[in-house]
C-alpha cells in the first residue's frame, strides 16, 4: 500500500487486505476493553445516582449497554468485511459526494470528544498531584495529557493496538484497587439502601436513552479499528465483550462514586480521585491514574478516528501531519475547561440526534439493501460510479436522515418521551428502507440496474 497518506503503520484510506490484519481475539478484546473505561463515561454514570436508586442504575446501565452494543458490532463488522474505515463506508449509503457532510460533522464531533476527555482527565491528574505535593496547574496537565495522546496517535493503529494491551492491563489492576478501596472503606449496604433525591432530573427511561446514546457515540469510529480484525468472529466477539465490560465498569464506577460522595456529605462528583483522595491521598493518586490512563487509551483512539474521518474527505493529505494539526486544535479546545462540563449532557443528546439516523442508514444500506456487499476499491476510487446515485448524492439518505434527526430532536428536547434513541433508530431504518425501495429505479443509473441488488 503506497500513497500520500501512508505512514510507518500504513494508515491510509485504502482497504486493509487480509495479510495486513493484525488484531486477534485477545487484542480486539483489549482494544475495546480500554475504549470506554474513560472519564466521560464515568461522568455519565454519575448522572444516575441519586436521581434513581443504585440498584436501578445498575440494571439500566447493564441492559442499555448489552442492547446498544449489538448495532455497534454490526457496524464494526462492515469494516472487518470490507477493510474500510467508517466514514469511507458512508459513501456506500450517502454517495461519493453525499458522504462529505456527515464525515465533516463526525470529524468535528470527535474533536469535541477529545476536548472533553483531555480536560476531565487533566482534572483528575491535577487533583492527585495537588493531594500529594500541593502543586496545582490544570492548564499544564491538560496540555500534557493531550500531547501524550497526539504522540501515540501519530504512529498509527499498530502502535495503538500494541500499547493498548499494556495500558489496559495496568488500568484493570488500578480499577480493582479503586473499587476495592471504596467497598472496604464505605458501607455498600448504605449505598444500596440510598433513597432517591427529591425532584430527580433524570428518569429511568432518560437514563436508558443516555446509555444507548453513549454506545452510539462510538458507532462512527468502530470500523476504523475493526478493519484490522483477522476474522469477522474475532471482531464481533472481541468487540462485544470488551466494549460491554468497559462501559459497564465505567458507568458503575461513576454511579458508585456519586452515591458514596453524597452519603459522605462530599460535593457530588464522578471522580474517584476526589472521593478517595479526601480520605487517603495515596489511593486517591491510584484513582487518578485510572482516569489519566483511560484518557490516554480512549483519546488516542478518538484522535486516530478523527484523522481517518478527515482523510475520508481529503485523502491526499498526510496522516501524521493531520494528527498533529488536529491534536493542537484539541489542546486549545480542552482549555475551554468548565464550559465543556456544563454542556456535556447536551453534547450526548446532540450525538443522538445527529448520528443515530446516520448509523441506521448505513446499517440498513449494507445489510439489507446491498445484502452485505460493498465494492471496497470502488468506494475509494469512485471510478465506475457504482455509488454515485444522483450527482454523487443519495438524496433519499438525506431525506431519511432529516426525518430521523427531527424526530430525535423533537422528542428529546421539545416533547421528551421514553425510548427516543431506540425509536429514532427504528424509524430511520424503516423510512430509509422504504424510500429506497420506492426510489430505486430513479436512483440507479441504467447501466448499473442489473448489478444493483435490493
Amino acid at each position: 500500500m503506497s500513497n500520500s497518506t501512508e505512514t510507518i503503520s500504513h494508515d491510509s484510506m485504502s482497504p486493509i487486505s487480509a495479510n495486513e490484519r493484525t488484531m486477534s481475539l485477545f487484542s480486539t478484546f483489549f482494544l475495546w476493553l480500554g475504549s470506554n473505561v474513560v472519564v466521560t463515561t464515568v461522568f455519565t454514570g454519575m448522572l444516575f445516582v441519586p436521581d434513581m436508586t443504585y440498584s436501578t442504575a445498575l440494571i439500566v446501565i447493564i441492559l442499555g449497554t448489552l442492547l446498544g452494543t449489538i448495532p455497534l458490532i454490526l457496524m464494526g463488522n462492515i469494516g472487518t468485511r470490507t477493510g474500510l474505515s467508517t466514514m469511507a463506508l458512508a459513501r456506500g449509503a450517502f454517495g461519493q459526494r453525499g458522504a462529505v457532510l456527515p464525515t465533516a460533522v463526525n470529524t468535528i464531533v470527535l474533536i469535541g470528544w477529545s476536548w472533553i476527555q483531555a480536560y476531565m482527565g487533566a482534572l483528575s491528574l491535577n487533583e492527585a498531584i495537588s493531594y500529594l505535593t500541593g502543586y496545582s496547574n490544570i492548564n499544564l496537565f491538560t496540555i500534557l495529557t493531550e500531547a501524550l495522546v497526539v504522540l501515540m496517535a501519530m504512529y498509527g493503529h499498530r502502535v495503538i493496538e500494541t500499547t493498548e494491551k499494556f495500558i489496559v492491563s495496568f488500568m484493570v489492576v488500578l480499577v480493582v484497587i479503586v473499587f476495592g478501596y471504596m467497598f472496604i472503606t464505605f458501607d455498600v449496604g448504605n449505598l444500596i439502601r440510598m433513597t432517591v433525591m427529591d425532584n430527580p432530573s433524570i428518569t429511568v427511561s432518560a437514563a436508558f436513552d443516555i446509555v444507548i446514546a453513549t454506545v452510539f457515540s462510538w458507532m462512527l469510529m468502530v470500523s476504523d479499528h475493526n478493519r484490522y480484525c483477522k476474522t469477522e468472529k474475532v471482531g464481533m466477539v472481541g468487540t462485544y465483550l470488551g466494549f460491554s465490560v468497559s462501559t459497564i465498569i465505567a458507568m458503575v464506577l461513576g454511579a458508585t462514586v456519586s452515591g458514596f460522595s453524597v452519603l459522605n456529605h462530599i460535593t457530588r462528583t464522578y471522580d474517584p480521585t476526589v472521593l478517595i483522595g479526601h480520605f487517603n491521598p495515596v489511593f486517591g493518586f491510584a484513582a487518578a491514574l485510572v482516569i489519566f490512563i483511560s484518557v490516554l487509551s480512549t483519546n488516542t483512539m478518538v484522535l486516530y478516528s478523527a484523522t481517518m474521518s478527515y482523510l475520508a474527505i481529503f485523502k491526499q493529505h498526510h496522516f501524521k501531519k493531520i494528527v498533529l494539526i488536529l491534536g493542537v486544535i484539541c489542546i486549545f479546545g480542552a482549555l475551554l475547561k468548565d464550559w465543556l462540563l456544563t454542556n456535556f449532557q447536551g453534547f450526548l443528546l446532540m450525538i443522538g440526534s445527529l448520528f443515530i439516523p446516520v448509523v441506521a442508514i448505513m446499517l440498513i444500506d449494507y445489510y439489507i439493501l446491498k445484502r452485505k456487499h460493498y465494492d471496497a476499491s470502488e468506494i475509494i476510487s469512485g471510478e465506475n460510479k457504482l455509488y454515485w446515485y444522483s450527482n454523487g448524492i443519495n438524496y433519499v439518505a438525506y431525506i431519511s436522515f432529516i426525518i430521523g434527526a427531527v424526530f430525535a430532536y423533537y422528542f428529546s428536547y421539545v416533547h421528551p418521551i421514553s425510548g427516543t434513541t431506540i425509536l429514532t433508530f427504528l424509524l430511520t431504518c424503516v423510512v430509509y428502507a422504504g424510500l429506497m425501495k420506492v426510489a430505486r429505479k430513479a436512483l440507479v443509473p441504467e447501466e448499473n440496474k442489473e448489478s444493483e441488488v435490493v
